[in-house]
């Protein structure tokens, strides 16, 4: 890709969405640090552009529409476009504690749902007039094989002997689904849609317990965002974790 593009990366401040800034960067892309922590935002912007790329933090809370549309306004001064969108910002849990469902609080819900579903309803609403710009826009929603039917209850999948538990998966089938009708509504564009799985990736998301790097974890957005025109689209692509144990299976479509 060339200097020419830009991309906007929703929680961007540490873990797989500054990875994932970081390597979109080296490759020449503009990359728009959406933060809501100024100070973080700010060193993010400092610390990325130290490493020579060219990165500039804007004041992002996706779950604040007036914050949302105010980034979208920002963008359209200053560029008139977006070329890539990577809707990473996310949360697993209100209370820190990833209860079964019988013992999961509505209010819990609502808190997961306000970030990893409504926000990114909410950005990409905002962002989609300038992706439509960009002569091959692509949108990329972070999201996780835990949100995989497919997984959770098939026996071909490791996922299938983990605990259950409420928000954070059910969110993450919910951004499989707008993934696949945002893709839907587009497919006769140039704009292409799909959903990433870092796999278990070892964040301040989850307490640094993943058996993957933040790194690696950025590396299925970065591969989506950077799609050629042949590319697909309305995929969950990412890390395969097998039935047999093997964390290194490579990268692939994913069952939704």
């Amino acid at each position: 890709m060339t200097t020419t593009h830009i991309a906007l990366i929703t929680g961007a401040n540490k873990g797989i969405g500054l990875e994932t800034a970081r390597q979109l960067g080296a490759r020449g892309v503009t990359v728009l640090l959406g933060a809501r922590d100024e100070r973080r935002g700010r060193e993010a912007e400092a610390l990325l552009r130290q490493e020579g790329a060219e990165a500039r933090f804007v004041p992002l809370d996706v779950t604040d529409e007036a914050s949302v549309r105010s980034a979208a306004e920002w963008i359209e001064a200053e560029y008139g476009r977006l070329d890539i969108l990577v809707n990473n910002a996310g949360t697993a849990s209100l209370s820190g504690r990833m209860a079964p469902p019988s013992e999961t609080s509505p209010a819990d819900m609502r808190a997961v749902y306000e970030v990893n579903v409504f926000g990114l309803v909410a950005v990409t609403n905002a962002m989609l007039p300038l992706l439509r710009r960009a002569e091959a826009g692509r949108i990329v929603n972070v999201s996780s094989e835990v949100g995989s039917l497919a997984a959770q209850t098939g026996t071909g999948s490791p996922l299938n002997a983990l605990p259950a538990s409420a928000q954070y998966p059910s969110s993450k089938s919910a951004v499989n689904m707008l993934t696949a009708m945002y893709a839907k509504e587009l497919r006769d564009t140039p704009v292409k849609v799909n959903a990433a799985n870092p796999g278990f990736t070892a964040t301040d998301f989850n307490g640094h317990r993943g058996f993957r790097t933040a790194a690696q974890g950025a590396e299925p957005s970065v591969h989506l965002a950077t799609l050629p025109d042949d590319g697909p689209t309305g995929v969950l692509w990412g890390h395969l974790w097998t039935a047999d144990g093997d964390q290194d299976a490579g990268y692939g479509v994913l069952d939704w």
